[in-house]
């Protein structure tokens, strides 16, 4: 990892980035990098109301709120930004709505570095969504000024389509913060968590899986 001016990260749920990027956050803070959080809805249409249920469909978005707001403390992210976009439904905003906004949060913050999803890999629509709006927002820069981007994937097909990823964040010694980060967002992540703590194969495999490196992937726009 190498020192940024100011890291970007936009993400449509809360809990987007409990899980693949919070280590990579938290080493950039811990190095002294500003870093934004632009979290588009409040995800209150998710499926999980907590494991077991304490949620209601009508209190989901207060308790998803708060949950992000925790996550953002324990990363250190002081630059939380919520942009109340209805969840779900990123996809029908009318044609360059998105990316114009994504736009005036880059010309804003002009951060150095953005880290979203990556677009046509990330499976869900609003993830789809954000990732070109951002990539679309970035296009329109000058090639000399634009941010660089660091990409999450993780459909089925994206080793076979994209091969390894390129940028590694080792992230030893922030398991304890990281499950800290994802604990946050106790109504989804239950379940996983019981996993991590639990001395089984599968617990092994989490572990592994998000608790000892982060994996993105770099993108050049042509």
């Amino acid at each position: 990892m190498e020192q940024e001016n100011h890291v970007l990260v936009i993400f449509p749920h809360p809990d987007d980035e409990a899980f693949g990027v919070s280590g990579t956050l938290m080493k950039y803070r811990d190095m002294g990098v500003p870093v934004t959080y632009a979290c588009l809805t409040f995800g209150d249409m998710g499926r999980n109301l907590g494991y077991p249920p304490f949620a209601t469909r009508e209190s989901l978005h207060k308790i998803r709120k708060k949950e992000v707001e925790k996550s953002a403390e324990v990363m250190g992210v002081e630059d939380l930004r919520l942009l109340g976009y209805r969840d779900k439904t990123l996809e029908f905003e009318a044609p360059g709505h998105l990316k114009n906004v994504m736009s005036g949060l880059i010309e804003e913050i002009n951060p150095s570095r953005i880290i979203t999803f990556y677009p046509g890999y990330s499976v869900h629509p609003d993830h789809e969504a954000t990732a070109y709006a951002v990539v679309d927002a970035v296009k329109e820069i000058p090639a000399e000024k634009r941010p660089s981007l660091q990409l999450v994937a993780f459909s089925n097909q994206t080793l076979e389509d994209l091969g390894e990823p390129d940028i590694i964040v080792d992230i030893s010694g922030y398991e304890e913060r990281k499950k800290e980060v994802m604990a946050a967002h106790i109504s989804q992540t239950g379940p996983l968590l019981e996993t991590l703590a639990s001395e089984t194969v599968e617990g092994d495999e989490a572990h592994s899986t998000w608790m000892t490196s982060e994996h993105f992937y770099s993108y050049d726009i042509k």
